[in-house]
């Protein structure tokens, strides 16, 4: 059929054309009624100009395949697919409304209009990423906007259900003037450097996409434009467009970052998935709701946030100047210690502890820094341990300016840390034009110990815990009781023994006397520091180690509550859902979980094998592709840390690097022979590689050296998924209620 007009008031199939909706790409849509169900519907025929291309075809059936593979509220339904006279059409729900494409037309769009629809988009490739389906053309054109508020996400033409395979369509543009008889993925105005490049798209390639929408709605405008094909994609792989706060004052320096983050045109640094970005968007929709409960008469277009809204500040890792290895301890526990310290004072938003992670030992501007983070201020600093002396040399920079706002050098005794570190802390409200509660200048003044060599040994032992074998774990609990030994008082080291003790009961011996001592450690710990949330995650450890989960999860929940980078919390959490199963609970704390984890790489274990049990193969790939970024960051930072080169093991092994697999974990059980966590780790490393003897012999020698059998973890764990049924195993790790 050359002219589609007449097909208005025809009966195809069962489906009535009533009219003409609109035409785009290569369909066209009709309205219609379905007379067996009694409903309207839209009809989208393949243009006929298509109607004889086979790849065409191909193109207009996935889209019907991988759209109707999702039953998602934001994503448009595709009731089937059909042919009548041969003519090939798709059967969808009948939507009302507008695309955001007309919408952003209008100019751009109010902050809380935007995080809405922002939010809702980021849901629905959030349930498309889970499937392993990757859109590829995400744009304003093809996200719609219903009557009722919803949005729908449209046209999967150029998904793909397996991000290995590639598949080559028609270059378009929207909205500019513009044609080219070249050939690669989706739009030029949105499509991912690496789709320009001509490489294989994944989840990451729909975040930069969604990166250009949040950008063109609040602004109205692109971000990459030129004249010419060849400027937009000159623009696209070497130029940063300006931030939407340049363009549009009103909004918050927030959206730049959120907006400069998805747009990273190395996608090994961009938002590495759907849900990483909504965490960012709900935390500006909490700003946003907070200034606006401060000033209840702004209005909704210009209430963005008052001025302390937007003071944000990026604490980076203090450099460590006396270049001695033993005092990196110390130089990162004054820099997290500072970062608690502003954590108090409520006119200030900080940048979490693992966003700055990154620049540690980096040369970096502020600029960079803030461009990247999204921080209007960044605190630099310098540490010189001088014998009982301490040099701290600090900075607080404006990101935009360059211009210092306040700087200080302090040159005193060891045991002055805590006066510094207040110090600092008011200096820079002052510099904000913070005015200061009498709640937040006594929780300044409050101190963790008198004892400053008490001090010394806890950052000491808490260095150690956090590599989680055997040995470490002994080091630590050492380095613990030296501390009380110094400052019987000193609450935080307490607490630091109850959950290092039942850490050790859990993973290396099942002796009760590990129990009674984290029980004695908690008791001591909630008289001497009974606010504080260590001293609730400690409690949680034993209630874990009691297999109490329930009670484990809501001590850490209420920790978490109180200071969300308390040491371990949400590593307890993660252990304890995936323990009891609760994976999809698990998943939704993930991000969060892993931005106020900063340095305890751990959290990466429960939330991976989280999003393996649940299937998400793409998700799972880019979550290989994070944590092997931090692992190597660790053995590389701390060559000794085997547990991060066993956990480096096992990224390795998905990735096919079976040689460097093998030489991580044999180097990782050459460092602590033994060792019955990293055994069971390197049990999970070579089940991964296929290697079934080696990891039933591993996993056998874990538990002979003393790992508990796990049945709550270990038959959960899909790293031994393969190993179910296998006499060996089942008689290790027998099912519950056999044991």
């Amino acid at each position: 059929m050359t002219d589609d007009e007449p097909r208005i008031g025809r009966t195809m199939s069962h489906y009535k054309l009533t009219s003409r909706l609109g035409a785009g790409g290569m369909g066209v849509v009709y309205k219609a009624d379905d007379l067996q169900l009694g409903r309207q519907v839209a009809v989208k025929f393949l243009s006929p100009e298509f109607a004889r291309d086979e790849a065409a075809l191909q193109r207009f059936q996935r889209e019907a395949r991988a759209a109707s593979a999702i039953n998602h509220p934001n994503i448009c339904t595709i009731h089937g697919i059909d042919e009548h006279d041969s003519d090939h059409f798709i059967v969808m729900e009948l939507l009302e409304g507008e695309t955001l494409a007309s919408r952003i037309a209008r100019g751009p769009l109010p902050i809380a209009e935007l995080l809405e629809i922002g939010l809702q988009i980021v849901d629905a490739l959030e349930s498309a990423h889970a499937r392993g389906i990757v859109h590829r053309d995400l744009k304003p054109a093809n996200v719609f906007l219903t009557t009722r508020g919803h949005i729908k996400v449209l046209d999967f033409g150029l998904a793909t259900f397996d991000v290995s395979q590639t598949h080559v369509a028609d270059i378009t543009v929207s909205r500019e003037p513009l044609s080219s008889a070249s050939r690669t993925f989706g739009t030029v105005s949105y499509m991912s450097p690496e789709q320009a490049r001509g490489e294989v798209a994944d989840a990451r390639s729909d975040i930069f996409s969604l990166g250009v929408v949040l950008y063109e709605m609040a602004t109205g405008v692109l971000p990459f434009r030129g004249e010419t094909i060849a400027l937009m994609f000159e623009g696209l792989l070497n130029r940063n467009p300006a931030p939407p706060s340049q363009l549009v004052p009103s909004h918050m320096p927030e959206l730049d970052r959120i907006v400069a983050h998805a747009l990273e045109k190395d996608r090994r640094y961009r938002c590495q998935s759907a849900p990483e970005v909504r965490t960012a968007l709900l935390r500006l929709r909490r700003d946003l709701d907070e200034a606006r409960s401060r000033d209840p008469g702004s209005s909704r277009s210009t209430a963005h946030a008052p001025s302390t809204v937007g003071t944000s500040v990026a604490v980076l890792y203090f450099d460590n100047l006396s270049g001695a290895k033993e005092d990196e301890y110390l130089r990162d526990g004054i820099t997290e210690d500072v970062i608690t310290e502003l954590s108090k004072i409520r006119g200030l938003r900080l940048r979490s502890r693992a966003s700055v992670l990154a620049f540690r030992d980096q040369i970096v501007t502020p600029a960079e820094v803030g461009q990247k983070l999204g921080a209007s201020c960044v605190l630099t600093g310098s540490v010189r341990r001088l014998g009982n002396r301490l040099r701290i040399n600090t900075q607080l920079i404006d990101t935009r300016t360059d211009d210092p706002l306040w700087s200080e050098r302090y040159d005193r005794e060891l045991q002055d840390i805590f006066d510094m570190q207040a110090e600092i802390a008011r200096s820079i409200a002052q510099a904000m034009r913070i005015t200061l509660s009498p709640e937040e200048r006594e929780a300044l003044a409050a101190r963790p110990t008198e004892v400053l060599q008490a001090y010394d040994v806890f950052l000491r032992g808490r260095n150690y815990a956090r590599r989680m074998s055997r040995l470490d774990l002994e080091f630590a609990l050492q380095m613990f009781e030296n501390a009380v030994a110094l400052d019987p008082s000193f609450g935080l080291a307490h607490a630091a023994i109850a959950a290092t003790a039942a850490q050790y009961f859990y993973f290396c011996d099942r002796s009760p006397r590990w129990m009674d001592r984290a029980r004695e450690a908690t008791a001591l710990a909630s008289r001497l520091a009974p606010d504080a949330p260590e001293v609730l995650v400690a409690q949680g450890w034993v209630a874990q180690g009691e297999m109490q989960f329930d009670q484990a999860e809501a001590l850490a929940r209420e920790a978490l509550r109180r200071n969300p980078d308390v040491e371990c919390g949400y590593y307890l959490l993660a252990r304890v859902l995936f323990a009891s199963g609760r994976y999809r609970q698990l998943m939704e704390i993930s991000e969060d979980a892993i931005a106020h984890s900063a340095e305890n790489y751990n959290i990466w274990v429960p939330i991976r094998n989280a999003c393996r049990v649940l299937g998400r193969v793409d998700q799972s790939r880019i979550l290989v592709q994070r944590e092997l970024q931090v692992f190597t960051r660790q053995v590389e930072r701390v060559p000794e840390d085997a547990r991060a080169r066993v956990l480096l093991a096992g990224d390795y092994a998905d990735l096919g690097r079976a040689g460097e697999a093998e030489r991580e974990v044999q180097l990782a059980l050459a460092m602590r022979p033994g060792d019955g966590v990293l055994l069971y780790n390197a049990g999970c490393v070579f089940c991964r590689l296929g290697k079934r003897a080696e990891a039933l012999r591993a996993l056998t020698d874990s538990v002979n050296v003393g790992f508990y059998p796990h049945t709550a973890w270990a038959r959960k764990d899909p790293d031994l998924e393969s190993l179910h049924g296998d006499p060996q195993f089942e008689a290790l790790f027998p099912p519950e209620g056999t044991e």
